[in-house]
Order: C-alpha cells, then structure tokens, then sequence
C-alpha cells in the first residue's frame, strides 16, 4: 500500500516536467546569409608555373687574336649597340696595314708603268714598227697589274677590317654581365671562350608549361561550344612572384610549342612582358596566370561559402523549399579574386548559403537574409 502514493508522487512529477518542457518556446531557426546563383561569362584562368628569359642574348667574342689591353664597359651596366667594350693590342694590326698599303702603292706602280708600255706598243703598232705580238703582251700585263692592284686593295680593306676588330663592341643593346676575361689575356678569334654576357632584358620572356591533357581538354570543349575562345589580343596574362605577388605589368601570349616534350607530357607556351624597371630576371621563378577562354554561363560562388568535409571534398549549403538546407557536394574549378568557379554541382537560379553555415546540418530549418552578389 505503500507503494502506489509513491508511485503516484513520480507520476506526477514526470507530468510536471513534461508540462515545463512543453511550455519552452523553440529554438528559432537560425540565420544565414544566402545568395541566388546566376550564371555569367566567366574567363578560364589558369595558372602555371614558368621563369623568366631574356628576349635576346648575345655573347660578346673577339673577331682577331691578340693580347687584351683594356675593358672600356662597367659590368652590370647597360650598354648600346656599337659600344666599346674590350680593345686588343693595334700594334700588330697597325703593321699589317701599312704592309697592305705598301703593297698596294706597288701594284700600283707597276700598273702605271704597264699602262705607259701598252700605249707605246699602241703608237709603234699604227707606225707599223712593231708586231701585234707586243701589243697583245702589253695588253695582258696591263691586265695582269690590274688584277694585283684589285688583290692589293682588297688585303689593305682586310688589314684595316682586322685593325678595326681590335675594338671589341656590343652586337646588341642590353645588359652586359662580368668580364669573363682581365687585361693582359690572350683572345682568340677561334676560341671558344666569349668575353662577356649581353642580355636584352626589356621586354622579357617568361616561358610556362601546361600539360598536353589540359590543353587538349579546353580545346575540346571549345570545339564543342562550351568555351568561347578569346579573341585574338585580348587574353589577359598576369605575372606573380614565388611570395605572391602580382606583377604590375600585363603580358602578351606569343606562341605555344608545336610539340609535346615526350619526358614530362608539357607544352611551353611564352608570354612577352614588359620590364621597364628591371624587376624580371633571366631565370627568375614566377607563376603565369592566362586567360585561354571564356565559359558563357559559368557560376561562381564566394570561397567563404565552400565547406570541406574529412576528405577535403567540397560542400555547399543550398536552400530548399520551407527554408530547409541540403549539404551538396560540388567541383571546383579555378580561382576568381575571392570566388571559386563551380565546374559541376550548382545550376543557374539555386540559391546557396554564404555565411553561417558552420552552424547548420542538413535538413535545417533557417532564416534566409539574401546579400549582394559582390559580398
């Protein structure tokens, strides 16, 4: 008998507690921001890795054999094209060409006295004092002076060109690097050794790789209609440093390679940028950003909306009917400013959740406040 008053006092008491939770107003629902999807022309950025290459090089070599007497240029200088840079011993040059000009003086002496004998054979032939045989060898020996003369001018125009060559000049306009060579080296025209670097390093060349795959992939889906292809002059192509940042001058593509390097699978395409304040090195590692077409629809999401899950697979919020929310995986293509760009997973007109979805599940009911497409 005891029991039941006890048993009714726990009745009771369940009863009561019941009665409290029931009259708990419920948790509202949370509130999120969230952003209707419409789809827009987008371009295609890749980035790929790539350094930086001089326009044009030139390696600074003697054109005749001697001793090197003196470096004109300051190393690491910018120097014009037809500047001095090295000067090699005259001396030797010099001698040839008063050699050459005394040989030349000579053959053409002996052409003056030919010419004087040709026209005394000439006045003695119409005189009839001699035979025509003397006037045909004066003739030849004219010729034959004439030859020598020719030969002579054209060692003298050699011994000059060899004097001049001693006066070692920049081939192109750039910067030139460190003397390979010192006062006082032997040069040799036949050498193998040049004498200094000339890199022209405005504008410069920055040479990237992309893989043959990719490239082949975008053309398909440009052949397929997919892709728009940029015209022609307007692809945009940024340079960034290793640390990241941008480089403040645009780049033009150039070409890509007609070839597929059968080691690595890549294609090089270059890209021409201009370097007006020599930030751009020869051999510089930089990261090339190209724009190698245009998706006409493409939707793109801000990267505060993108959740990972443990396998680092991407998620999304989207809002359905009765403001509930469904976890959906999506593929992400590349990088906008603060946007990705959503390969597959989200169609035009859905409207996803942006900030607060750390707090939901799916399923959840929620309080949608709709933001700007730029926030």
């Amino acid at each position: 008998m005891t029991l039941i008053p006890r048993f009714l006092a726990a009745l009771a008491l369940a009863a009561g507690l019941a009665t409290a939770a029931a009259a708990q107003p419920a948790m509202p629902p949370t509130a999120v921001s969230v952003l209707t999807l419409k789809g827009e022309p987008l371009p295609i950025v890749n980035e790929l890795p790539g350094r930086v290459s001089a326009t044009r090089i030139s390696e600074v070599r003697p054109r005749v054999s001697g001793i090197l007497i003196e470096r004109v240029f300051e190393q690491g200088s910018l120097v014009q094209k037809g500047d001095v840079l090295y000067r090699i011993d005259p001396a030797p040059f010099q001698v040839q060409v008063k050699a050459a000009e005394a040989s030349l003086a000579r053959a053409q002496a002996t052409l003056a006295n030919a010419e004087v004998e040709l026209e005394r054979q000439r006045q003695l032939k119409a005189r009839n004092v001699s035979s025509g045989v003397e006037l045909e060898s004066a003739q030849t020996t004219v010729l034959q002076a004439k030859a020598d003369v020719a030969l002579a001018e054209a060692s003298l125009d050699e011994a000059r060109l060899n004097l001049d060559y001693t006066e070692v000049r920049a081939p192109i306009t750039g910067t030139i690097g460190r003397a390979l060579v010192t006062e006082g080296a032997l040069v040799s025209a036949t050498g193998t050794q040049y004498l200094a670097l000339i890199q022209q390093l405005d504008p410069v060349y920055a040479d990237f790789t992309q893989s043959a795959s990719q490239l082949f992939a975008l053309r398909r889906a440009l052949a397929a209609g997919d892709l728009v292809a940029t015209a022609p002059g307007q692809a945009s192509v940024m340079l960034y440093f290793d640390d990241g940042t941008a480089y403040a001058h645009k780049g033009q593509l150039l070409f890509s390679e007609a070839a597929v390097d059968e080691t690595t699978g890549q294609i090089t395409l270059r890209a021409e940028f201009p370097n007006p304040e020599g930030d751009l090195l020869p051999g510089l590692y930089v990261r090339v950003r190209i724009e190698q077409a245009v998706r006409e629809k493409a939707i793109a999401i801000p990267q505060k909306a993108v959740l990972r899950d443990g396998r680092g697979n991407a998620q999304v919020y989207v809002l359905k009917e009765g403001n509930t929310v469904d976890l959906r995986l999506v593929q992400l293509g590349v990088t906008l400013g603060d946007r990705w760009m959503v390969d597959s997973g989200l169609e035009d007109g859905e409207t996803i959740v942006v900030e607060g979805a750390q707090k939901l599940y799916p399923g959840a009911t929620v309080q949608p406040e709709p933001v700007a497409a730029g926030n």
